[in-house]
């Protein structure tokens, strides 16, 4: 069963919501960080990247940046600029995307459903990130982002959202990027008593973004239990903030890849080994995007190559299979010499978001080749979470971001 229980959230003030919500903390450098909360005081990213608030001299990991961050958050809370709720409660957070829409659960999960694998991963998390964001909560007392979460669909929370946005809404803005949000109250205990219930009988809950947050909130929850050894269980740290979503609701795009050079090959040769791997199904000078699982998109020399992989190079393992790692083992290890996506300086990963213009501006720029890729499926998510298995880097991008600063966790008890 998975514990997925209400909580007495900060949030802002009502007229603040839009100028306090930010997007996640990292899908910006410091620089870009900078630029954005340059105009925007009120925006969560000053408190999120607190490093914006020194000159360049200053240490991003610097022990001032965390206390800067825990004062700012204090002050706003303490200013009034973020109001608490008198009693633990759920919210319905909706956002819209160019017209499609997916709805979620703010609540908050349990550290010892992370611990025990109710709550399942799917890819590693680094030490130096995950030390980053352990500082941020232990240093501010509470979370400030929320993990993103997914389940298997379930009538009885699905009633549930349906039934409470029907009512009036606590916000609705819509963001800089478009994106519309809009957030409800569940506050009838009858009501919150049946969300509790029905996640008690979900036994697989997933991962779908904000592994290190997840890692670091856990990791700060069992240390504070070492330092009062007498919990209960109760205590707000052993739970962290989370949004979760049913997968009906979700949308995973595309991650591609763009490669600086050929590995010493030329044009044809290159080509001529990749067509050992898939066939060529047309070619032409605008892309035609991949349209079901096993195709690729390649541009290469000003032409966009549609890919399918053969049968041969076709698995059924949960992580083999997947068109990211076919393309990984079958041509950016053994053709390219790309061993470790990680660190290889030679790749680099472009969100779907960006759409293929990106792509072909890079190949224009600073790359020879690049690969559009058809999205990784949340089903397919779960299928290596449930084998206890790992996905290769950047397989799946999803949109819209949560924001950052409409709900905080604190776990000052």
């Amino acid at each position: 069963m998975a514990i997925i229980r209400p909580f007495c959230a900060y949030r802002p003030k009502k007229g603040l919501e839009d100028k306090i919500a930010a997007l996640p903390y990292d899908v910006y450098n410091r620089e870009e960080a900078c630029a954005a909360v340059k105009d925007n005081p009120l925006s969560f990213l000053n408190i999120d990247r607190a490093e914006t608030q020194f000159d360049s001299s200053v240490d991003t990991y610097a022990d001032e940046v965390y206390q800067k961050a825990h004062d700012m958050l204090w002050d706003k809370i303490n200013n009034g600029m973020f109001v608490q709720e008198d009693k633990p409660v759920y919210y319905i957070y909706e956002l819209t995307m160019e017209g499609r829409v997916q709805t979620g659960i703010v609540a908050c999960a349990s550290i010892d459903d992370y611990q025990n694998q109710v709550i399942k991963k799917h890819e590693n998390t680094r030490a130096d990130k995950e030390l980053d964001r352990i500082r941020h909560v232990g240093t501010c007392e509470a979370q400030t982002g929320p993990i993103f979460l997914a389940y298997r669909a379930n009538d009885t929370l699905r009633s549930v959202i349906t039934k409470t946005k029907k009512q009036l809404t606590l916000y609705d803005f819509t963001s800089e990027d478009k994106i519309v949000h809009r957030v409800w109250c569940i506050r009838d205990e009858n009501e919150i008593a049946a969300v509790q219930q029905a996640f008690e009988g979900i036994t697989q809950i997933y991962i779908a973004d904000g592994h290190h947050r997840c890692a670091s909130a856990v990791k700060v929850g069992l240390a504070k239990r070492e330092k009062y050894p007498d919990y209960t269980g109760e205590e707000e740290f052993n739970y962290f903030l989370s949004v979760l979503f049913a997968d009906e609701e979700l949308m995973i795009m595309d991650y591609n890849r763009v490669v600086k050079d050929l590995n010493g090959l030329s044009t044809a040769q290159f080509l001529e080994s990749v067509s050992k791997i898939y066939t060529i199904i047309s070619k032409g000078v605008l892309c035609q995007k991949p349209t079901q699982k096993g195709q690729t998109s390649m541009l290469l020399e000003d032409i966009w190559y549609l890919l399918e992989v053969k049968p041969e190079y076709q698995s059924d393992d949960p992580v083999e299979g997947l068109d990211v790692a076919i393309l990984q083992n079958h041509v950016l290890a053994p053709i390219l010499d790309i061993q470790d996506p990680k660190t290889d300086q030679r790749i680099d990963f472009v969100g779907g978001i960006r759409g293929t213009e990106e792509l072909e501006r890079r190949v224009k720029t600073d790359s020879k080749v690049a690969f559009a890729m058809y999205p990784t499926s949340i089903h397919e998510l779960f299928r290596v979470a449930d084998a206890n298995m790992l996905m290769p880097p950047k397989s799946t991008w999803f949109e819209p971001k949560l924001r950052s600063g409409l709900f905080i966790h604190t776990i000052n008890n």
